[in-house]
């Protein structure tokens, strides 16, 4: 694992690392989970709309439109 060196205010630092403790958890931990979904969220999106794509397709309304109602009804 390759070790990288972040600035921020230190009372900003000390907030967060203290938050992470009362969750049983470390900084480091916390930063390695947000960068790891970071990076993930461009492709998430991408499968998402690749699905919507997916199901333009395959399903069909026969040219009837829905209120927003019949929308949300469930």
């Amino acid at each position: 694992m390759k070790n990288i060196t972040l600035s921020a205010d230190e009372n900003l630092i000390a907030a967060a690392r203290d938050m992470a403790a009362n969750e049983g958890t470390t900084l480091n931990a916390r930063f390695r989970e947000w960068l790891e979904d970071y990076v993930q969220r461009k492709r998430r999106a991408e499968e998402a709309m690749e699905l919507i794509r997916e199901l333009r397709v395959r399903v069909r309304t026969g040219g009837r439109k829905f209120t927003r109602d019949e929308m949300n009804e469930r």
